[in-house]
């Protein structure tokens, strides 16, 4: 490979980093040639900007060779003069999907790294040939604009980026450097297991591109797909400021203004409404939106993605749904359901939890809060074992005060992709 070619992939896989200026960047390195060679290639430009790098690899502990792999590319980065720390992957119950549960307490693991180390950003492997697998497998689900604009380059979660620098890239190119500096790297066997999706995905690639369905072009498509989804969201956006509030925690929509949107606008912002008053991280699946759409119009009642979905005189109201919440508990000034704090003369063995209708009986007052039955049993409360301490959202504050900690701000902000 000559020089200028890998002067080509280091500017390519260096742009998005340089643009954020990351102070310490973490990278998420599993031994394959994909986050082997992303090591390779960041580690000299982040040495010649005197930006701090740390490792981490996690261990699914899924294969007996995976403990060893780990120890690996820990070997690696000594070399290289770089920390690395394995993460190992230990609550699995070995029910459910497992690739989508591994994915998900990857980024615990990696998120938990991240605050303890103090780095502000965590750079990932993916090619464009993960872009393109993953455009084929939202096909083949039936995926809309959101789900066919595929993997973000770039996402914030509070103030750390993940960061996808080589999403530009081929997954043969980054092996063809490796080869060139005599740089071996390791192969998980599951990427040969036919049972998974995204191996099938893979396979059927090779058999597209003899029909000229190149992953290039499905990237290309995916590219346009985004630009779609960032046009769709700016209109939700405005929208939502125009027929949209937040009450006590609820998501109140004017239906009449509601209604005279485009469908796709209005489920767009359902889902939104939803995914925030259940602090879900996956919106609802697109039938069920409708279905909920369809009681709407009908003046019917629903019950959605642990939220209720309430009609009433020219509004739908999104509220908690109580069943989702009655068995979550937590210690005073702790965080409620993902977007509670209770605050007040503290005294110990005091909990905060759903109000119910038990506890809604014990606060006479509650009709002069105008807010709906359904949003008040759902609402956090102090108790001191049986006995109702405070209901500040039920008129029963007790001296205790009540923060929402996403601003009606957030919210709208929120609608777009970060």
């Amino acid at each position: 490979m000559q020089l200028s070619e890998i002067n080509r992939l280091v500017k390519e896989a260096t742009a998005l980093l340089s643009s954020l200026q990351p102070n310490h960047l973490g990278l998420a390195v599993s031994g394959g040639g994909d986050s082997l060679a992303m090591l390779h290639l960041l580690a000299p430009w982040a040495k010649d900007r005197n930006i701090r790098l740390s490792v981490a690899t996690v261990d699914h502990g899924l294969r007996p060779e995976s403990a060893e792999e780990a120890v690996t590319v820990g070997q690696i980065c000594k070399g290289l003069g770089i920390p690395h720390k394995t993460l190992k992957w230990i609550n699995w119950d070995g029910k459910g999907n497992l690739q989508d549960q591994a994915r998900r307490a990857r980024q615990q693991l990696l998120l938990a790294w991240a605050e303890t180390e103090g780095i502000d950003c965590i750079a990932l492997g993916h090619t464009s040939d993960d872009q393109a697998e993953n455009f084929l497998l939202r096909l083949t689900r039936g995926s809309g604009v959101d789900g066919l604009s595929g993997m973000d380059p770039v996402r914030q979660i509070n103030n750390l980026h993940w960061v996808r620098p080589m999403l530009g890239l081929r997954r043969e190119e980054l092996r063809r450097y490796l080869k060139a500096r005599q740089i071996g790297w390791m192969d998980d066997p599951s990427n040969d297991d036919l049972r998974f999706d995204r191996v099938r995905a893979r396979k059927l690639l090779k058999e597209l591109n003899v029909m000229g369905l190149t992953s290039a072009k499905l990237v290309e498509t995916s590219g346009r797909m985004q630009m779609a989804r960032d046009a769709l969201e700016h209109f939700a956006k405005m929208s939502a400021k125009a027929c949209t509030r937040i009450e006590a925690g609820d998501v109140v929509m004017d239906s009449p203004a509601l209604l005279r949107l485009p469908k796709e606008t209005i489920l767009r912002l359902l889902a939104h409404g939803i995914s925030w008053v259940a602090s879900a991280e996956y919106r609802p699946r697109m039938k069920a939106l409708e279905a909920a759409l369809g009681d709407m119009t009908q003046n019917r009642k629903r019950s959605l993605h642990g939220t209720f979905l309430i009609p009433g005189r020219n509004q739908i109201r999104i509220v908690r749904e109580y069943k989702a919440v009655a068995e979550k508990q937590c210690g005073i000034h702790e965080v409620w359901d993902r977007r509670w704090r209770l605050s007040g003369q503290e005294t110990k063995g005091l909990q905060v939890r759903a109000l119910g209708e038990r506890g809604l009986r014990e606060c006479p007052d509650w009709r002069e809060t105008n807010l709906p039955r359904e949003s008040l049993i759902s609402s956090p409360s102090v108790w001191n074992d049986a006995d109702l301490v405070a209901a500040p959202l039920a008129g029963r504050p007790n001296g205790w005060q009540l923060q929402l900690l996403r601003s009606a701000e957030q919210y709208h902000s929120s609608i777009l992709s970060h």
